[in-house]
């Protein structure tokens, strides 16, 4: 039975147990993909870069299929294939003009079903895959991101980056490739999202035409545990002409209802807007930086909030005293009511402006499916935000705070 979780959002649940989310999209363009639970952190330790390595190599062959037509099938009606990694999700999308969707469903089930991983193909491609390492480790913006876990995710699956070393990439074969997908890319461990003008019942049915045979998985994912670590102040020597830093501590998961206080919390502090604290106070009013920004990523278990700053090597002490003082300030006293108000209207400004862009609101249909069971949209997020208090985002700067905060400097 096809369940509306409200007047939008279609659910269905494949009798294998593969779930299904679909709306009816305004406009003429249709946004389809297949959410996978499973990234960098569930791959065996002498296996690093497997979740990247089979996101960039199912495209180069299936059963049915070699990498030139999978290449072609959606480009040549003006549409786009494509997939990305994450630490905990992989997502394979397909974005096309309406009157597609039976394309891109049938694209995605063959590429998940009976990619082949041809020898030829994933050796050149493993090239490609050691070149994009490359490219991080030649932007101490980008790698400062990896070191930093490395630190505060040690001891877990969570502390590799996500790309692997080319060393291990390079060990990767095509058993290992298919040996992924066979242990992940299960009915179970999957959501297959569809943001389309055409009907979602309709939609549902397609699905369940080209992903109903998948094989019924009766084990669910388990995860490791996450160790507790130290709080660090870490320099390594990168002779760089700028400092790119890290400063942040590990939190929560991502199912834990204060994420929202977070959130809100995160936007005030160093968000994208020009009147965030860290750019007023570090670049505007003292000309220490360039960029400071601060940033949420929550797991399923484990979460960090990160305030990343490029400066001068002289001032990262300073710029860390800095961004303890304001979380300190926010940790002391909560916002007046006047203040919170326009912290919190802001940001719930942001969320309308976000749900602009269609191929995210779309992708986010899938994660809220996987993550909780039911669609948190935007109109979700923003009631639970509006319902905040000031002392709720002062809790949440008193949790930071107590945990202590890391921080790691590329000089």
């Amino acid at each position: 039975m096809i369940v509306k979780d409200s007047e939008k959002y279609h659910i269905h649940t494949l009798s294998n147990g593969l779930r299904v989310v679909a709306v009816k999209a305004e406009g003429n363009v249709s946004y389809i993909g297949a959410m996978v639970n499973a990234g960098s952190r569930d791959e065996s330790a002498d296996r690093e870069g497997l979740a990247h390595f089979v996101e960039h190599t199912i495209f180069k062959g299936t059963r049915h299929r070699r990498s030139c037509h999978i290449a072609g099938r959606m480009e040549t009606i003006g549409g786009e294939l494509n997939a990305y990694t994450t630490k905990e999700e992989t997502m394979i999308y397909t974005n096309a003009p309406a009157g597609y969707a039976a394309r891109s469903f049938e694209l995605i089930s063959d590429l998940v079903k009976n990619a082949s991983f041809p020898a030829n193909e994933i050796e050149k491609e493993k090239e490609v895959i050691v070149e994009e390492i490359h490219s991080y480790r030649d932007s101490p913006s980008d790698s400062v991101y990896d070191e930093f876990e490395e630190l505060i995710y040690a001891g877990s699956g969570l502390a590799h980056n996500i790309l692997g070393t080319p060393e291990s990439v390079r060990g990767l074969s095509s058993a290992d490739g298919r040996g992924f997908i066979d242990a992940n890319y299960t009915p179970r461990n999957m959501v297959i999202y569809c943001a389309d003008p055409g009907d979602p019942e309709r939609n549902i049915r397609l699905v369940e035409k080209y992903f109903g045979d998948m094989t019924f998985d009766s084990e669910p994912l388990l995860r490791e545990a996450v160790p507790a670590v130290e709080v660090f102040n870490e320099t390594r020597v990168r002779s760089s002409h700028q400092a790119n830093c890290i400063t942040g501590c590990r939190l929560f998961g991502r199912g834990d209802s204060r994420r929202h206080a977070l959130f809100l919390l995160n936007n005030y502090l160093g968000g994208p807007c020009m009147n965030s604290r860290l750019n007023m106070e570090m670049r505007d009013r003292r000309g220490l930086v360039y960029t400071v920004e601060s940033n949420v990523a929550l797991m399923s278990d484990t979460g960090v909030l990160l305030v990343y700053y490029g400066c001068d090597k002289d001032a990262v002490a300073r710029c860390r005293a800095i961004i303890s003082g304001e979380l300190d300030r926010l940790a002391q006293s909560p916002l007046s009511p006047r203040a919170f108000a326009r912290v919190r209207d802001q940001y719930c400004g942001q969320l309308i402006m976000s749900g602009e862009h269609r191929e995210s609101r779309a992708m986010a249909l899938a994660k809220s499916l996987m993550y909780y069971g039911e669609i948190h949209d935007i109109d979700y997020t923003a009631e639970r935000i509006r319902s905040l208090t000031p002392e709720a985002m002062q809790e949440a700067a008193q949790l930071i705070i107590a945990g202590g905060l890391s921080t790691l400097s590329l000089v």
